[in-house]
């Protein structure tokens, strides 16, 4: 009775909860439905030999035995060009029934290339296709017949993307949620200090007051999480269809009909999250003693008990030394999206934690510019009311340190992968061809100027690791050494490239073996074993410097680039002209920056949208919390705020000096929100330095303003309004 009491008294105070709970359940559940998509997708009929009952296919995978504890295992990885399907079992197969290789269009797009057929359908029964075939190609039915089309493999990366993007955004999303909402809880402890006071004069246990609190956030969890789930419901579609739009995920992207687990997670989820963030609120109104009901002073004391201290400087230590453990042993980690998203937030949770221990010395240093007398009591106020100087900062600081800490350390990562492919390359031209098409080498003859030319194919090799890892690296085959090292300008830190023969290779240093002069098994792009000599060590750099091979280790790969310089005083604008008339239908002339410029490394469009998405709920997450918090602070200073006016002041100077205070506890979010992105970007930086690669800083400051700018026209209506109605 006295915890529905309470909610009917309380209900503005808890608004606030009420919203974040809601939010990211509706959050999780728009996630969870798009994750159920995902990892069970709509079937669809195959495109390509949809009127054939049985698929042959080439053999696509590489299969082979490491060590796995006391014994073996055999695993695999899938080829880079898968093997063709010979002329003889066609011949076979013909026997069994009428084969079809698809239309001349579907050929041309995944079907034949300079080695052979792919796939083959078959008019046949299963049954004879298997016994023909046997273990020298894979025999596709039903669904599985799709795994030929050409747009199977685009599709598939894709839903890979969506899951990564999409679990990401929720794993965030809870993060902010429960820190929004423990923030929110312990704010309104604070304020009913006097209240829990006056239930322990009339005989309330501490048990009994922590009961009370935990009462109200198992009914704000469970009526928000159920209004959280309808919001999911309606929401999932619209976030699909803007993934679509935007490209990330397929066309035929679509919510599953019946699949109930999203919501019982989400929901579930809302209120175990509603019981975590009132825990510590609740243990901290269980030890108010009745004393409390008769203190009048408004100075914050004992704002930072000694637990939350230690908890603060465990994460802060822990965030700290994390970071610069992983500089110093696997700097690459730091470099990987998984790593940096969320990295950050040890260091944002410890910032809040310590935050009251740290609002003193920031507003004076904030407040020292501030004028007159209004700018002393905003000063002052803020000083003194750190609880309330603390809950409205906190939002501020988680917003600003996603801002910069995400979309900084994704900007920094591909600004340094560009850096490095423009640092490649010397050539003056490129020409670039269709997937799987092939381009002449011989594209600069007849150009009447002296050029150097130098073709290349991308594939891929595949090495055995510490004997228990089969790892691919993707591998470019030169055509001829000698004028490669001529236009491209590789990092090499040990070696020669211009030794590069049939019989070696060029690694980089994340190999297991990259000393000169080693021996190294490798399967080439098509399965094929070979022990080649490694004549050069390249940087590891961001993770772009792949392996080197020449033409004859190419795996069955094409030459898909034709790299071009031309020699001094030669005519570029002849040159260019020439060179297209010379590269034919299927190939594309470039100039080198207008090459690098269409094909610069940058942040993929679906880790930039999950980015975006995870800072949108943040922003909102932080427009909620700032404004219950401080109608809630407001509310409870309705004595202060008359003495004002009985001390002369008038209603608009109370209004100057209120708002004042929200925009300095503002301030001091973004302070600490500004810090927490540095100490982020500069283990990014480091990391960059430890591979060798280039070292920058690119800082979204046109987010991270736009996120200010929120938060600050947030905390100006609200304070505003609230001092309004008073």
């Amino acid at each position: 009775m006295l915890t529905l009491a309470s909610l009917r008294t309380r209900w503005a105070a808890l608004i606030g909860s009420f919203v974040a709970v809601a939010l990211g359940v509706g959050v999780m559940t728009a996630m969870g439905l798009g994750l159920a998509a995902t990892l069970d997708p709509p079937a669809r009929a195959p495109e390509r030999f949809g009127s054939s009952p049985v698929v042959v296919a080439g053999l696509d995978r590489l299969t082979v035995e490491v060590r796995r504890g006391p014994g073996t295992a055999r695993v695999s990885q899938k080829l880079a060009y898968p093997h063709p399907v010979d002329e003889r079992l066609l011949a076979e197969l013909r026997k069994l029934g009428p084969v079809t290789m698809g239309s001349q269009e579907e050929i041309g797009a995944a079907g034949v290339d300079a080695v052979g057929v792919d796939a083959a359908g078959v008019d046949a029964a299963v049954a004879d296709v298997r016994a023909v075939v046997g273990d020298r190609a894979r025999v596709l039915t039903g669904d599985a017949r799709r795994r030929v089309d050409p747009s199977y493999e685009r599709d598939a990366e894709a839903l890979v993307a969506v899951n990564s993007l999409l679990g990401t955004a929720g794993g965030v999303t809870t993060f902010v949620s429960v820190f929004v909402t423990a923030s929110t809880f312990a704010f309104v402890v604070a304020l009913r200090r006097r209240e829990f006071g006056l239930l322990r004069m009339a005989g309330a246990t501490p048990g009994q007051v922590r009961r009370l609190l935990l009462g109200e956030a198992v009914a704000v969890g469970v009526v928000a999480s159920g209004a959280g789930c309808a919001l999911g419901a309606w929401g999932a579609p619209v976030l699909v269809r803007a993934l679509v739009d935007g490209g990330v995920a397929p066309t035929w992207f679509a919510v599953p009909g019946a699949v109930v687990w999203p919501y019982h997670v989400a929901f579930w989820t809302g209120v175990s999250v509603a019981l975590a963030g009132a825990w510590v609120a609740a243990r901290r109104a269980g030890r108010i003693g009745p004393v409390e009901a008769l203190r009048e002073a408004s100075v914050d004391t004992g704002v930072l008990p000694l637990s939350r201290r230690v908890i603060g400087a465990v994460l802060l230590a822990g965030g700290l030394g994390l970071l610069a453990w992983k500089v110093g042993t696997d700097p690459a980690e730091l470099l990987k999206r998984k790593t940096y998203t969320t990295q950050p937030m040890l260091l944002i949770t410890a910032a809040a934690a310590l935050a009251p221990l740290l609002v003193r010395p920031v507003v004076r240093l904030v407040g020292a510019v501030l004028p007159g007398a209004a700018g002393l009591l905003i000063r002052e106020n803020a000083a003194t009311s750190v609880r309330r100087t603390a809950a409205v900062a906190a939002p501020v600081l988680v917003t600003v340190a996603l801002a910069g800490s995400l979309l900084g350390a994704a900007g920094t990562v591909a600004q340094a992968k560009g850096a490095e492919a423009e640092a490649r390359t010397r050539a003056d031209f490129v020409v670039t061809g269709e997937p799987g098409g092939g381009l002449r080498t011989d594209v600069a003859r007849g150009t009447g100027a002296t050029a150097t030319v130098a073709g290349s194919a991308s594939t891929a090799v595949y090495v055995v690791e510490e004997g228990s890892a089969l790892v691919r690296s993707d591998a470019r085959a030169v055509a001829d050494v000698a004028a490669f090292a001529s236009v491209a300008r590789l990092p090499v830190i040990a070696g020669d490239v211009r030794e590069l023969d049939d019989r070696s290779i060029v690694v980089n240093e994340e190999w297991e073996r990259h000393e000169v002069g080693q021996s190294v098994r490798v399967w080439l792009g098509d399965g094929r074993p070979v022990r080649l000599r490694i004549v050069a060590v390249l940087a590891r750099g961001t993770g772009d410097n792949g392996a080197y091979v020449t033409a004859a280790n190419a795996g069955g790969a094409v030459v898909d680039r034709v790299e071009v310089r031309v020699g001094s005083g030669a005519d570029r604008a002849g040159v260019a002209a020439a060179l297209e008339g010379a590269a034919g239908a299927g190939g594309t002339v470039r100039s080198a920056e207008e090459w690098l410029a269409a094909n610069r490394p940058g942040t993929r469009a679906h880790t930039r949208l999950g980015f975006l998405v995870v800072l949108g709920i943040a922003l909102v997450y932080a427009g909620i919390a700032l404004a219950g918090t401080l109608l809630m602070a407001t509310s409870a200073r309705g004595a202060e705020l008359r003495s004002l006016r009985l001390a002369g002041a008038t209603r608009g100077q109370v209004r100057v000096v209120v708002v004042g205070e929200a925009l300095v506890a503002v301030l001091v979010g973004v302070v600490l929100g500004v810090a927490v992105t540095a100490v982020n970007l500069a283990g990014v930086v480091g990391a960059l330095g430890m591979v060798s690669a280039p070292v920058g800083v690119a800082v979204p400051w046109e987010v991270a303003g736009a996120c200010v700018g929120v938060c600050g026209v947030v905390a100006v209506v609200a304070a505003g309004g609230a001092v309004g109605r008073r």
